[in-house]
């Protein structure tokens, strides 16, 4: 059994939880706390530490799913957590322009941190709206060889598609 671990990671809000708990087939590990106004964030809840969750591709294949916490004051985590991957996948919120500028901050970093595969996953975009994936592709300033695939971070299918679009690209790479 090759076991390969992915981090999921993205901007605060971008719904990497949510991608997480859509497929993973066992109970997720999840550190998520309060956060309010005060942080200028808004209210809700973020991870302050990561997400754990598990989905068997095949017999073969087993992908162990790390998420992120979504702001740069926890990017100590960002690096404890990149020790390892074999891919990651960066979620980003196509309804929220602000927070594009920390998904280029964090394509950055694990770039930096390991030369692995990855592919940016576009939550709340409609699979059939080229416009918006092309125009998220020149904002993240993305190459054209990195994939950009539309998902429902809600929906199982569309995040298994995506898992499949970057185990993909890892083999690739492999070989």
């Amino acid at each position: 059994m090759q076991s390969v671990k992915v981090v999921v990671t993205g901007p605060f809000n971008a719904g990497k939880t949510t991608f997480i708990k859509a497929v993973s087939e066992i109970t997720v590990l999840s550190t998520e706390r309060q956060v309010s106004d005060v942080s200028g964030e808004g209210s809700g809840e973020t991870t302050v530490a990561m997400d754990f969750g598990r989905i068997t591709i095949s017999d073969d294949v087993v992908l162990y799913l790390f998420g992120t916490p979504g702001q740069e004051r926890f990017s100590f985590m960002w690096e404890t957590l990149s020790e390892g991957m074999l891919g990651f996948v960066l979620l980003v919120d196509t309804t929220d322009p602000d927070s594009l500028v920390d998904a280029t901050t964090m394509i950055e970093f694990f770039r930096g941190m390991s030369d692995v595969p990855f592919v940016v996953a576009a939550n709340k975009v409609a699979a059939d709206d080229v416009d918006q994936i092309r125009s998220l592709r020149e904002t993240l300033s993305l190459e054209d060889s990195i994939p950009l695939l539309p998902v429902d971070a809600r929906d199982k299918d569309s995040v298994k598609a995506v898992l499949l679009g970057l185990l993909y690209e890892i083999l690739e790479s492999m070989g």
